[in-house]
């Protein structure tokens, strides 16, 4: 195939036109071309050129090898050099020589256009009468030869990696910042762009655009610009546009960050150019770092830690593409010294030893593992080590390592700064490297229940429970603590059991722990507390007669926050008696149990007997005093409760001060019912309404409007007789507390319930007033007329009235003076 070519240069003298144009084009080729290729092959001698050079100056000026892609995709591959002045000294006199090449297209036998630089088929003057000679191929020349360019790029050490991280760059994202070259030689600029070719992927280095020497670098549209020192400076400032690498002067200060960059510098400064293609052989992928890294570690190319990393995280996931032989050298390398190395070097190697470990000999992975081992103790926690329980370490290395480290382990795990991750990760090295640290394990175990008691979820790692599944004695000691915690916080050992289902098998005794673990598991729907309990006793596997505190352990399991109800610490006192209680200290929540029950739970009075004949000994005397109270709250209800009912329950109440206000409410409730019975014992509620006492006289309001007492009025019109007698009786002997409940009462209950009785029932009311004494009965009469109340009240607020006596059956009223009025 015989390329299309393109000859440009100025008007030679006495030609009938002057300045620039095509003197020879091959047929075809079509106008809209040659004017595109026009802006391309231009050139403007150097500032500092002389204005009419020799022969051995012309050697010296730049040559411009372009490689441009054209506007339809097709190339435009382009050579100009400077052939002198022409007669009137101001156009400098050029020839350029092109090929062009259709999209998809390359030059013969696959070359790369940079390949073309110095080719003997350029040529510096137009043909003979004006037609190009066919042209099949661009010879290349021998300039690029492997010493040379490995020579070049040893004089470039300083910008090489920033300049192959640039060339990554353009080479994936379209608008990334042109290169710009400043060489004082244009043939340095040819030798970078070789340098790109050589790493590059070969689609990618087909595809590559430059030239090697331009006066406008802000007109050039190529990838790569080779410019003059001169031309160079204009660029400052536009890094968004421009890289710029200039080579004349001092190195760069910015550090790289591409590791296929910073590697690649490091292959040509090892001068081994030859590991490109063998890493493309590893891997299809671009610009990938791990495969170049592991090539030049198997030849012993020296890295740095970004290096090694990317060799060590290639190989951890595709370690079946190398073989044995390789997998050595690499191990090798990457186990040597290295000042540099970094956590995240650290934890990707050993990521590569446990992918290694079992698959390979030990003594491939022996130098791994002890690298692992040895930065995990001197570099910090950074490191989460693999499962090291199966054979890792050669005896030999072993031994020396367990002597090299012996000292530092034990420091390091008896320091109390560390974190207990840390700490528990050094006694699993401790235990691979045979170390003894016996006597280090009780405090270790004592912090790892502390910090795992707190806050399970983070503390849990994977390192912490490697190290309890492999170290039965740090899990023996952890187990002990946790136990021991278990008993005074059993809910957060309940947390760790369900979060790191931690199994409890074994020969140890571990009741609390084992009582939590049957807490941490679901219970059954139909199981009450009281039965949980004994199910939470069972699972501890102790007597809680032989270990109390188990009691209590099970008993705040079960509970949590609240208090067993009444009838739930009657059963729990009765079936387990009070030895065992007051041995675990949970007879203070069988107590609290009674005193803290609601008012209308009247198990609580039947428990305080109980309570104050089990716990005698240790019972307050405000707690005696309150227990004393629900007990006569049960004698009330059960008619044992004898004589002087409010005086006695006063008295119990100041010694129980401050009272529980259940307990007050209960026993006040009880004492209050019984003043409502026609059955009360003769001058009881005589001594409630002259104590004053408002707690006393509320708490018989209360009981005076419950619904009980509504439904017997109701019905029993003797009922109604006794309680108009009690509420209009002593109207002044109670104080203003008295006063306000009974005309409260008087108002509110019971007129209305009278006024809705049937005339026969209010006449039944009548005739057993009337039996009574027969003022009683005029003055119901007088009572119950409309519009009556308020005078009544008035009178008897104002005169005292005071019926006659009547016994118990009545109502507690004082005998009638001589005068025959009430006092």
């Amino acid at each position: 195939m015989s390329l299309a070519q393109l000859h440009y240069t100025s008007a030679p003298p006495g030609s009938d036109g002057s300045g620039f144009r095509f003197t020879a084009v091959t047929p075809d080729v079509p106008q809209s071309l040659l004017r595109e290729a026009e802006q391309l092959i231009g050139y403007e001698p150097p500032r500092d050129a002389p204005p009419r050079p020799g022969d051995a100056e012309l050697a010296g000026f730049p040559q411009a090898l372009s490689y441009s892609r054209l506007s339809d995709g097709s190339r435009l591959l382009a050579r100009t050099v400077y052939t002198g002045a022409d007669y009137s000294g101001r156009w400098g006199n050029f020839h350029a020589h092109a090929v062009h090449l259709p999209a998809q297209v390359r030059l013969p036998g696959g070359a790369l256009p940079i390949t073309t630089w110095n080719s003997p088929r350029w040529a510096i003057r137009t043909p003979d009468g004006g037609m190009p000679t066919p042209l099949e191929s661009l010879t290349p020349s021998r300039f690029f030869d492997r010493d040379s360019l490995v020579g070049f790029a040893a004089s470039r050490a300083p910008w090489l990696a920033g300049f192959f991280a640039d060339l990554h760059r353009l080479s994936e994202e379209p608008t990334a910042p042109q290169i710009v070259l400043v060489e004082r030689d244009s043939a340095d600029v040819a030798r970078w762009i070789a340098l790109a070719g050589a790493v590059l992927p070969r689609e990618l280095a087909h595809q590559l655009t430059f030239t090697t020497y331009t006066r406008r670098p802000q007109l050039a549209r190529q990838q790569i610009i080779g410019v003059m020192p001169e031309d160079g400076s204009g660029l400052a400032g536009y890094d968004d546009q421009y890289r710029v690498h200039d080579c004349t002067g001092p190195g760069p200060t910015k550090p790289v960050t591409d590791p296929w960059a910073e590697i690649t510098a490091q292959v040509w400064l090892a001068r081994a150019p030859e590991l490109f293609k063998e890493a493309a052989s590893l891997s299809g992928q671009r610009f990938a770092a791990g495969p170049l890294a592991v090539v030049a570690m198997c030849s012993r190319v020296s890295l740095p830690s970004q290096g090694r990393t990317a060799a060590a995280e290639w190989t951890y996931g595709c370690v079946e593409a190398l073989d044995d032989k390789r997998l050595r050298q690499l191990v090798d390398a990457l186990s040597g010294p290295a000042a540099d190395r970094t956590p995240t070097e650290t934890a990707v190697l050993t990521k590569l030893f446990a992918a290694l470990s079992g698959k390979t000999l030990v003594t491939t992975t022996a130098l791994l593992a002890a690298l692992v081992l040895t930065e995990a103790v001197r570099r910090g926690p950074s490191i989460q080590l693999p499962d090291l329980r199966a054979p890792a370490l050669t005896e030999d290395l072993r031994q020396r390592l367990s002597a090299e480290l012996h000292s530092e382990l034990r420091a390091a795990i008896s320091d109390s700064s560390q974190g207990i991750a840390r700490q528990v990760e050094l006694l699993r090295i401790a235990a691979i490297l045979t170390v003894d640290c016996a006597d280090l394990l009780p405090d270790v175990a004592r912090r790892l229940c502390r910090v795992l008691l707190a806050d399970p979820d983070t503390a849990f790692t994977p390192g912490v429970r490697a190290a309890l599944e492999e170290q039965l004695d740090l899990r023996a000691a952890f187990l002990a603590k946790c136990d021991d915690a278990a008993a005074g916080d059993p809910r957060s050992a309940v947390q760790l059991l369900a979060r790191t289902a931690m199994p409890l098998a074994g020969v140890q005794s571990l009741p609390h722990l084992r009582m939590c673990a049957k807490a941490s598991a679901p219970a059954a729907a139909d199981c009450d507390r009281v039965s949980a309990l004994h199910g939470l006793l069972r699972a501890s596997e102790v007597s809680a007669f032989a270990e109390p505190l188990v009691l209590r352990t099970a008993l705040q399991l079960v509970w949590d926050d609240s208090t067993p109800t009444a009838g739930e610490a009657r059963l729990l006192l009765a079936e387990l008696g009070s030895d065992v209680h007051r041995a675990a200290e949970t007879w203070r929540e069988i107590v609290k149990s009674a005193l803290e029950a609601p008012a209308d739970d009247l198990d609580a009075a039947h428990l305080a007997p109980e309570l104050l004949q089990c716990f005698s000994g240790e019972l307050e005397p405000r707690q005696r005093a309150a227990l004393l109270l629900l007990e006569f709250a049960r004698d009330l209800r059960q008619g044992q409760a004898g004589s002087g009912w409010a005086d006695r329950a006063l008295a119990l109440r100041a010694a129980a001060e401050p009272l529980p206000p259940n307990v007050r409410e209960q026993s006040f409730g009880a004492l209050a019912r019984c003043l409502l019975s026609e059955d009360r014992p003769e001058g009881e509620l005589y001594a409630l309404i002259y104590s004053g006492d408002r707690d006393l006289i509320s708490a018989y309001g209360q009981a005076a409007q419950e619904d009980r007492v509504r439904d017997r009025l109701h019905v029993v019109p003797e009922y109604v007789a006794d309680c108009f007698i009690s509420w209009t009786s002593h109207p002044q002997a109670g104080g203003a507390a008295w006063h306000e409940m009974r005309t409260t009462l008087l108002r509110k209950v019971l007129r209305p319930i009278v006024r809705a009785l049937p005339d026969e029932d209010l006449s039944s009311v009548e005739r057993h007033l009337e039996r009574t004494g027969s003022r009683w009965a005029d003055e119901f009469r007088g009572w119950n007329r409309p519009g009556a109340f308020g005078r009544l009240g008035r009178r008897f607020g104002s005169r005292g009235h005071r019926g006659a006596v009547r016994g118990t059956h009545w109502g507690d009223v004082e005998p009638p003076r001589k005068d025959g009025n009430s006092s």
